[in-house]
């Protein structure tokens, strides 16, 4: 198909709401994440504006973009389709449309009833103005998702014609070669890429995969079919279409750690540089640029010792008495006149020399020999040294840190006991360039659970919540700021809410719970189909913590820029959600603030005892590593370490890094250890 180099999209969405507060608009963003994951890289949104559900303002922004020379290829608004009293969109895009496209409305209405009768409720339109494409997307972004996603693979040859290209031209082939050029499966629907099956299965005769056997057929008599193969175009569940069409094992590929890892450093967002005031909130910040002195430190000639400033003759020689003919303290002040041969000035540590003074004298190297008549000053004093050299017992100008000079590099931590804070202050730097630490939200999910701290008995069913203050401590522990955002129940709208509330708080979201196999675990339908977000690994390969997830969602920050934030879904077992803490969130937190190298620090340990394996997967054990007299590490079990047990946790400082096998580590064999705490001292 003839095609130009790139479409050009505009996104208009109708919001009184969003017009206030743009911060609060999440369907630019899952609309963006359409035209770049699924419009064949054929698409660029040029702009994308917010206007009241008032239908003047509606078409003013759409002639702005269609009613010029250079007019886009493409709108597409979102939001006012309904049947509300301020739902004006269609009524405004229909007065400005030159022809009609019921087929585009047919497409998008058409995948909606897929997922959910209701989709009856929407007013879609579509047609062109001139030569740019109109079509109204629902106001919601998971219904904007599905109804841009039903017709982007057919839009870019609607736009060719509609711009004025060859009908004759593009057609040669049939209709074939059109949906082979657009990569669309033929007889799969709209929008359907070749290979792809539906996700909604809503019809009664229903073509699956089945492992094995081929392609064969179904007839919807209650066959349980899986979705997807497993690392084939994973999707989550769709929880519309209810238990029974649930997923009956997980659609995910299983991924090594170090393949996980690899996946969080491509996907975790890049620090952000911004100036912090030297103080003790910079503790634990990472330098984003180096550091140069604006002073010299120090900034005049002074004494090391207390004693005498002195005048040193050629020969060195200062034995003799001497009249104390000035003094000089530490503290600010007019210094004296110059201190010439034969005079001293007595002085103390730290203080300005006089000028003209070469040298200081030790008080142990005097003696007093006379005070002033009131008995409190000193009048003379004998000093006792010989082969005295200019320069002593002096600290010159710039001795210890030289203006100019570097004196923390790009990447240095700044630590609560190293003395950077201490160096930043003395050459006088007020303010630094770091990157900033995230803000971490916790969230539990589970109607089950119940706070940790709640007085009553538990009722039948119901679990202690200890997942967010045993997460909340450990994120702490590692100098981060936490956002607290409770307890989300197993409703999908209620989650979605909390999520996107949290999202538009924190930096990076933590999650425990609902990531399993069940009708309840929502986690990852909700991230991939309510908030549009991107699932990058769904299941890893260990012990404890397989279902383990990391995502990136779209959002907009209050600037109205699209920017993507990290959300890692850990099981909600209590000893998983610790493990998979320390060993994937940790280093996700380290890169977005600039640490170096990112994670849980590896040291060599040897086994005190016996150690059993898993016989399929790598295990991270907790344990207690321990230095002993010798200087060896050794690590011992914390006991059983079957995931939900909370007590394996106790007295844990490190996870082992135990491989798979069929029999047991004997003791004495060296493993590494990945440090969560201090090391214990063996006594």
């Amino acid at each position: 198909m003839a095609s130009k180099t790139s479409l050009r999209a505009a996104i208009l969405v109708v919001s009184t709401t969003a017009a206030k507060d743009p911060s609060s608009d999440a369907a630019d963003v899952t609309l963006r994440d359409v035209f770049d994951k699924e419009g064949g890289r054929q698409w660029t949104v040029v702009e994308t504006k917010i206007v009241t559900d008032a239908v003047a303002q509606i078409q003013r922004q759409i002639m702005l973009w269609a009613d010029i020379p250079d007019a886009v290829d493409l709108v597409v608004t979102t939001g006012g389709t309904g049947f509300a009293v301020a739902d004006h969109t269609p009524e405004a895009v229909s007065a400005l449309l030159h022809r009609h496209a019921s087929g585009l409305v047919h497409g998008m209405l058409a995948a909606s009833l897929a997922v959910t009768p209701f989709a009856m409720m929407s007013r879609p339109v579509a047609g062109v103005r001139n030569n740019t494409v109109i079509i109204t997307l629902p106001g919601s972004p998971k219904g904007a998702r599905e109804n841009l996603q039903a017709v982007i693979r057919t839009l870019p040859h609607a736009c060719l014609q509609a711009s004025g290209a060859d009908s004759r031209s593009l057609h040669s082939g049939g209709v074939k070669r059109l949906e082979k050029d657009a990569g669309i499966g033929y007889g799969a629907g709209p929008s359907q890429p070749a290979g792809h099956r539906h996700d909604n299965h809503g019809h009664g005769h229903d073509h699956s995969h089945d492992p094995g056997h081929g392609h064969g057929h179904g007839h919807g008599h209650g066959g349980l079919v899986r979705h997807t193969k497993a690392g084939e175009n994973p999707k989550s569940n769709d929880p519309s279409l209810g238990p029974s069409r649930r997923h009956r094992s997980s659609p995910y590929s299983m991924l090594s750690v170090d393949d996980a890892l690899s996946l969080i450093s491509e996907h975790t967002p890049e620090p952000r540089v911004v100036s912090a005031a030297v103080d003790e909130s910079l503790v634990g910040s990472v330098l984003a640029e180096d550091v140069s002195a604006r002073e010299d430190v120090p900034a005049f000639r002074a004494s090391i010792v207390d004693g005498y400033a002195v005048v040193v003759p050629q020969d060195g020689n200062m034995k003799g008495v001497f009249t104390v003919s000035a003094i000089s303290h530490a503290s600010p002040g007019e210094v004296g006149g110059p201190l010439e041969e034969g005079q001293i000035a007595r002085i103390t540590t730290g203080a300005p020399l006089p000028p003209g003074a070469t040298s200081v004298i030790m008080v142990e190297d005097t003696v007093l020999r006379s005070k002033t008549e009131d008995g409190q000053e000193e009048k003379e004093v004998e000093i006792l040294a010989d082969g005295v050299k200019d320069g002593e017992n002096i600290r010159e100008i710039g001795s210890d840190v030289k203006k100019g000079s570097v004196i923390l590099e790009k990447g240095e931590q700044i630590s609560a006991v190293g003395g950077e804070i201490g160096l930043l202050a003395s050459v006088g730097v007020a303010d630094v360039k770091a990157y900033r630490r995230p803000v971490v939200g916790i969230l539990s999910t589970g109607d089950e659970l119940v706070e940790h701290n709640r007085r009553d008995e538990l009722q039948h069913g119901e679990v202690r919540d200890t997942n967010r203050p045993t997460l909340i401590s450990a994120v702490k522990h590692w100098g981060y700021e936490v956002v607290d955002l409770g307890i989300a129940s197993d409703k999908p709208s209620s989650l979605e809410e909390t999520l996107r509330d949290g999202l538009r708080r924190v930096d990076l979201l933590i999650t425990t719970g609902g990531v399993s196999m069940g009708e309840l675990d929502l986690l990852k339908p909700t991230i991939e189909r309510s908030l549009g977000g991107t699932i990058h690994f769904g299941r890893v390969a260990m012990k404890p913590g397989k279902p383990t997830t990391f995502a990136t969602v779209p959002v907009k920050d209050n600037a109205g820029q699209r920017v993507f934030k990290a959300v890692f879904s850990l099981p909600g077992n209590p000893a998983s959600a610790l493990v998979t803490f320390h060993l994937f969130v940790l280093p996700s937190l380290h890169r977005m603030s600039g640490v170096s190298p990112p994670g849980l620090p590896r040291v060599p340990a040897v086994l005190a005892h016996d150690f059993p394996l898993d016989k399929v997967r790598p295990e991270y054990h907790r344990a207690v590593v321990s230095v002993g007299n010798d200087g060896v590490l050794s690590a011992a079990s914390t006991g059983g370490q079957r995931s939900s047990k909370v007590g394996s946790l106790r007295r844990a400082n490190a996870l082992l890094c135990m491989p798979s096998g069929e029999e047991p580590l004997p003791r004495g064999t060296k493993v590494d250890a990945l440090l969560m705490g201090s090391l214990r001292v063996d006594s």
